[in-house]
């Protein structure tokens, strides 16, 4: 949007009925990935409606089956039996999602995995401490899908646990300065019952630079997540390296198995054994500077064949529509 500020969200226009439709000529395929939440089921199907009338064919990345910015997630299902059905292509990102929406829209779909988000290789910006495990909480601004205070409450326990066991931890939870919610804010700040290993940090929204640093620092990164369905958090953290410790939710798991380690933020001691687990991880099988190195030749191969595969989708999606069209003249 002109003008916006930075970090600024605003609904998607080239979503609309009126835009798709005055600008035909400008796309030859529409390919939605997010911002649903921004229509209702109408306005998402004028949208839909005037592609197809435009020739254009529509692909939809089905990343959220649930959506993280939201809690009563029935208006968002209505979105989706609006797209899914309608969409000539889906794309999605792990193969348990894509047996998710066979079951529930009868609906093939082609897996792709989240390419790297990162442009430059990581560099190791961690410093030994002798044995110390370093463990990372990212609250941001208490958004409904984080269960924030189950967080920091079982991390202030598992502390607890790991230092009676003669396990050195150091657990660091950020949260921005402005959050949704203040009152949720000043329980979150209470569950860490004032553990000398938990360190709560108010810090501004962070740019993806300053993310990326943080979680340069970590051995190991916690997602407190109520609901979801794939994460970008888990795909910066397997491009750095950094195991990921999160609850069951979704299909998140599925994206990078080797490096995720369920826990139940009601059982502090599932979070205690994480900690432990992340010695026996892939990310500690090599040495440091080996292992980002492999990790990052392995995600420039795995982005230029996800690149092929979405033009090989969008050829195929074009070409399908101009022999249905061109067979449509003739008949």
């Amino acid at each position: 949007m002109p003008d916006a500020p930075p970090e600024q969200w605003w609904p998607p226009v080239a979503m609309t009925g009126q835009w798709l439709s005055e600008n035909a000529a400008e796309y030859d395929l529409l390919h939605v990935h997010f911002g649903l939440e921004s229509f209702t089921p109408d306005e998402l199907r004028a949208g839909l409606d005037a592609a197809r009338l435009a020739g254009r064919p529509v692909v939809f990345t089905v990343h959220d089956l649930d959506n993280p910015q939201i809690v009563d997630q029935e208006p968002y299902r209505e979105l989706l039996n609006v797209i899914v059905p309608a969409a000539d292509h889906l794309i999605t990102l792990t193969p348990s999602a894509a047996a998710e929406i066979e079951r529930r829209w009868r609906r093939a779909s082609t897996v792709l995995a989240h390419p790297t988000l990162l442009e430059q290789t990581a560099a190791d910006s961690r410093v030994s401490r002798a044995g110390t495990v370093r463990v990372g909480i990212a609250l941001r601004d208490l958004r409904p899908n984080i269960d924030a205070e189950g967080a920091v409450r079982a991390a202030a326990r598992a502390a607890g646990l790991l230092e009676a066991a003669g396990q050195a931890v150091e657990i660091e939870v950020l949260m921005n300065d402005r959050v949704r919610d203040d009152r949720a804010a000043e329980r979150v700040i209470d569950a860490a019952d004032g553990h000398a290993a938990v360190r709560m940090r108010r810090t501004p929204y962070l740019s993806d630079a300053e993310i990326e640093e943080w979680l340069r620092g970590l051995d190991l990164f916690v997602l407190p997540y109520r609901h979801g369905t794939h994460s970008g958090w888990v795909e910066l953290c397997y491009d750095l390296g950094v195991p990921v410790a999160g609850t069951d939710v979704g299909h998140i798991r599925s994206q990078h198995p080797s490096e995720f380690c369920v826990i139940d933020l009601d059982d502090p001691r599932t979070l205690a054994a994480a900690v432990t687990w992340v010695h026996r991880s892939p990310a500690s099988s090599s040495p440091r500077a080996t292992h980002l190195a492999n990790r990052r030749a392995e995600r420039q191969q795995q982005r230029r064949a996800i690149r092929a595969a979405h033009a090989r989708l969008y050829s195929d999606a074009v070409a399908g529509v101009r022999t249905h069209a061109a067979a449509g003249i003739q008949a």
